[in-house]
């Protein structure tokens, strides 16, 4: 089982972007998370291609993009073409999800889905075989710096579960409420990577934090 952090870009310092980049690029993290809201799938706006453009050059890590957009197969290719290494969509907004993970795939990229907080994992097993990560929301999604939902430790296991039933390699993410007090927790339960955003930069020590977490 692999045990990575993808800090959360959303809670980096907008006005030192290139400079909170570095310092992740410098650090024992191994891929970067790059959350795109649109207003309209969650209320709030983050950030979109320049932005993404900007994040792209100041590090050769690993871009993990989450998309929390509605019709957000309109714009997954761009996302394929725009250098990043992982598309996720969220199961709630496209009609056919295995089609839209195919078609990610198509691209050249490994394609993710994710759930919101009251979806149960167990919509996701007929389409395991397609799918090369689950992302789990343990917030609602669209907001930084909530509190972790007890029991989505449990959701992991589960899925877990299902990955072995089914004999894929499909790598299992959580996002919300991640710091070194349940990091240690999650990665136990079977998650593979943990999205952290205001634990690490907010964190005195953001590099030390970030190590602190993988050796929970």
């Amino acid at each position: 089982m692999a045990k990575i952090i993808s800090p959360s870009m959303l809670s980096a310092d907008f006005g030192h972007l290139d400079r909170d980049t570095r310092m992740i690029d410098e650090s024992a993290a191994e891929w970067v998370h790059i959350d795109v809201m649109d207003g309209v799938f969650v209320p709030n706006i983050s950030f979109g291609f320049p932005v993404l453009k900007a994040i792209r050059k100041a590090t050769d890590k690993f871009l993990d993009v989450h998309l929390m957009i509605v019709e957000p197969m309109k714009y997954a290719k761009r996302f394929a073409e725009a250098g990043v290494q992982l598309v996720t969509i969220h199961y709630e907004a496209v009609d056919d999800v295995r089609k839209a993970l195919e078609e990610i795939r198509s691209y050249g990229v490994m394609a993710g889905v994710s759930i919101k907080p009251a979806t149960p994992v167990s919509v996701l097993e007929e389409i395991l075989d397609v799918a090369d990560l689950v992302l789990i929301m343990s917030v609602e999604p669209g907001f930084g710096g909530q509190s972790f939902i007890e029991g989505s430790a449990e959701k992991a296991s589960e899925l877990k579960a299902m990955i072995d039933r089914a004999g894929t390699k499909t790598l299992i993410e959580m996002d919300g409420g991640i710091s070194a007090a349940n990091s240690g927790m999650l990665f136990a339960a079977g998650c593979d990577a943990l999205v952290a955003g205001s634990a690490v930069f907010g964190a005195q020590d953001p590099k030390a934090e970030i190590v602190k977490m993988l050796n929970s």
